[in-house]
């Protein structure tokens, strides 16, 4: 047993321990390995040991892996800032993208992906921690995102993401999750049918899953620290 394949056990367990915990089915949360900084050869290692779902956030560096793992069955996500440069190049070479913030960048992920590619997966980011330095939407201007972004033919909304301000107890790293969660519930009663909240990464994932995280993005528990 290699050690990435040791701390992928230690990160399942961890996911199902908190699964049952929230009284939430096990397997209902999906692990999300996030390649930043890390080798193509971590990747395979990764892929080897169960993994199918790999996250990057620089576009160069993710093509540059992609063509190295080209004959690997991935599910490539794109979890970045997004660049108005770089749109075309994410709508075609990834199945996910989980940073849209904006309604500009959306229209450009939707108009340059190929007729010949499914519609591609998208998740909004919310701002939930208001921090000035963080991408993302506002909560209060979320709804009217989700109804812009609903109507573009080339994407399918999927659900929300965030990437909250550190906290350190358990209690208040479930705050901001929370209210992803209410959101989510929001728009879902008003019949937008998403089925995704990606949030929770290797120091605060229990308390995502507590609060409905269907994917955890985990990167440092690993692969170890990035370079």
């Amino acid at each position: 047993m290699t050690l990435i394949s040791q701390r992928i056990t230690n990160i399942e367990s961890r996911i199902q321990l908190a699964e049952a915990s929230a009284q939430r089915s096990q397997g209902c949360v999906r692990l999300l390995a996030v390649g930043k900084k890390h080798s193509a050869g971590a990747l395979i290692q990764a892929y080897h040991a169960g993994l199918r779902h790999f996250g990057e956030s620089y576009l160069q560096e993710a093509i540059e892996k992609q063509q190295q793992l080209s004959c690997f069955d991935i599910t490539w996500h794109f979890i970045g800032p997004i660049q108005s440069n770089k749109t075309r190049a994410i709508a075609n070479l990834f199945h996910w993208v989980h940073s849209v913030d904006r309604l500009k960048i959306a229209k450009r992920l939707s108009d340059q992906r190929s007729e010949t590619l499914p519609p591609l997966d998208i998740c909004l980011q919310v701002n939930v921690s208001g921090e000035e330095s963080k991408s993302g939407v506002a909560l209060q201007d979320l709804p009217e995102l989700v109804e812009q972004v609903s109507t573009l033919p080339r994407l399918r909304l999927r659900g929300l993401m965030a990437i909250p301000a550190k906290a350190e107890s358990f209690d208040l790293q479930r705050q901001p999750f929370r209210l992803l969660q209410q959101a989510f519930g929001e728009l879902n009663k008003k019949g937008v049918r998403l089925d995704t909240l990606s949030m929770g990464m290797t120091d605060d994932m229990e308390a995502a899953i507590a609060e409905g995280a269907t994917i955890v993005r985990v990167g440092t528990a690993l692969f170890g620290i990035r370079e």
